[in-house]
């Protein structure tokens, strides 16, 4: 619709793995050198992995287009099949004839090995590419790991990529599938694009499509990174949505508003029509995304930002220079959580009244300090700017750091306060601390100043992320789940006792066992949390507030 209008030969951001519109980043290079080692040089098993989005199957794709000759693929797109469907696939994929009528597993592998021989007697390369591969079955995965078995004395005969998204790893570290994990040969993680690289797969798309001209300015590409989180597939469905939305204004260019009411649409955040309203925020761009990245974030999603986290306060200029990949928005929800106040927090200064615009302001640095100073202070802490990174300064008082994506009733679940981000008129990064959410207000800080606004108007500006300060176990290192053994147990035995009112059981050191997950179940159904059993970050916040009764907390509480 609107191609001829920006004088586009094609539409630059279909969602489609079409291999000429790749843009070889240096990780999209090193996956596609993975993949090749894989069947050229009969690597045996290669594992691909990324978040959903980030490039795997069109990375799959380009090496389906540039395969060696005298190379054959059965490529497997829907892997929720049975063993035997599996390799009646495989057959299928490579013309190899077997009773149609068998149901028998043993035929199938013969009828394989059988093809696999007479390929490797004629110098062919025969490989099998399953994407998607996190939906099979351990029945299955068990299966592919006998496929490695089809071979030589010197060499394997079947090359075998497998392709899927993260979870495909926790899978794979399952016990029962050592046998497997040991066989994989290479393995590469695809993370998100950088901010450069954001930038740089824009304009290579837009080239593609047949024109030169920059329809996203810089600072647009700088807001549509933070929007999208570097990830391809969101970053195709903003900028097709945004162009659409230029071409409907009549506008040369994407501006920062069109960029804005393409998130809405693309990712569900509501456009609501704008009403006068206090414009506040002045925090620095710098500082408001290094801060959110300071806090947490599972530091390998920001690898570039999570030295930052435990390095001594960073030069906040250069920092401008180098923003990387922030976490994919989620989508905020309508309605704000309501609730309950803080018993035992630091009080929350008054409110001024304050205009202020909806903009960010690069030269402003002390965003960062200021809110981590507010965030502090919640917690009766003192926070020192010129002391060591935020996150350091929150292990020395035995708190931690967590960052998430997610809605407000996930905020109000935590019921900590919280660093949000949001996303300014002109696309770029604003920051601020919330301290009270009650039901149509919400009581936050800018720029070391309180104040009282309508959550709707927070809420339109929030790009669903967030940062809670939070008290972990003693030696905690993930959620404590069933089986584990530790001091953390020990801890999480102790408080559920003092809950329920039981004697703890004996010892420092104890086995997650199935009495103690029931009593977690339990709790986490009288917190309308999901009840698995598993002790979450979520659950221990939860518990340790229930327990305590000491705040800071984020939802008022009444008599």
């Amino acid at each position: 619709m609107y191609a001829e209008f920006f004088h586009l030969k094609e539409p630059p951001f279909s969602i489609t793995p079409d291999p000429r519109f790749l843009y070889m980043s240096e990780r999209h290079r090193e996956a596609f050198a993975h993949l090749l080692y894989g069947v050229e040089n009969q690597g045996g098993f290669v594992l691909l992995t990324g978040e959903v989005g980030t490039g795997k199957t069109t990375v799959c794709r380009c090496l389906l287009e540039q395969l060696p000759p005298g190379t054959e693929v059965a490529l497997i797109l829907n892997p929720r099949v049975s063993a035997h469907e599996l390799l009646a696939s495989i057959c299928d994929e490579l013309r190899i004839s077997y009773p149609r009528e068998t149901t028998s597993v043993k035929v199938l592998v013969d009828a394989l090995n059988s093809f696999l021989l007479a390929a490797h007697a004629q110098q062919r390369t025969v490989a099998l590419v399953i994407d998607e591969a996190q939906n099979l079955t351990p029945e299955v995965l068990e299966q592919v790991r006998l496929l490695t078995n089809l071979e030589t004395p010197t060499h394997k005969l079947l090359q075998i990529i497998m392709l899927g998204q993260p979870e495909l790893l926790e899978i794979l570290s399952q016990p029962g599938l050592r046998q497997l994990a040991q066989r994989i040969t290479a393995r590469y993680h695809l993370g998100p694009l950088s901010r450069e690289e954001t930038a740089a797969y824009v304009r290579h798309r837009l080239a593609v499509a047949g024109t030169q001209q920059q329809l996203f300015p810089a600072r647009v590409l700088a807001g549509l990174h933070i929007l999208s989180g570097g990830t391809p597939r969101v970053i195709n469905a903003l900028c097709d949505r945004a162009l659409l939305g230029a071409y409907a204004q009549g506008k040369p260019v994407v501006e920062g508003r069109i960029l804005q009411q393409a998130a809405r649409e693309v990712l569900g955040r509501p456009a609501r029509p704008r009403r006068a309203r206090p414009a506040f925020l002045a925090a620095g761009t710098a500082a408001a995304v290094l801060a959110l990245a300071v806090a947490g974030w599972r530091l390998q999603a920001v690898p570039d930002l999570a030295a930052r986290l435990v390095d001594p306060a960073p030069d906040l200029a250069a920092v401008a220079t180098t923003l990387t990949s922030p976490p994919a928005v989620a989508s905020p929800e309508e309605a704000p959580g309501t609730g309950q106040s803080a018993a035992g927090a630091a009080e929350v200064p008054p409110a001024e009244s304050t205009d202020l615009a909806w903009t960010g302001d690069e030269t402003a640095a002390l965003g960062l300090d200021q809110a981590f100073a507010a965030l502090f202070s919640l917690w009766g802490l003192d926070y020192d700017p010129k002391g060591p990174a935020p996150c350091r300064q929150a292990e020395a008082l035995g708190l931690a750091c967590l960052v998430r994506q997610g809605r407000l009733s996930d905020l109000a679940q935590l019921d900590r306060p919280a660093v949000l981000w949001l996303i300014g008129d002109d696309g770029a990064p604003l920051f601020t601390t919330l301290a009270v959410l009650d039901g149509e207000e919400a009581r936050v800080s800018f720029g070391g100043a309180w104040q009282a606004l309508p959550s709707q108007d927070l809420l339109r500006r929030w790009s669903g992320s967030y940062t809670v300060l939070w008290q972990p176990p003693p030696d905690y290192q993930d959620s404590i789940r069933p089986g584990h053994q530790g001091t953390d147990v020990a801890w999480l035995d102790r408080r559920l006792a003092q809950l329920f009112q039981r004697p703890p059981r004996s010892g420092q050191i104890q086995t997650y066992d199935e009495e103690l997950a029931a009593q977690v179940r339990r709790f986490q159904e009288q917190q309308g949390l999901v009840a698995d059993g598993i002790a979450g970050v979520q659950t221990i916040i939860r518990l340790e507030g229930a327990l305590s009764g000491q705040g800071p907390f984020l939802r008022p509480r009444r008599e």
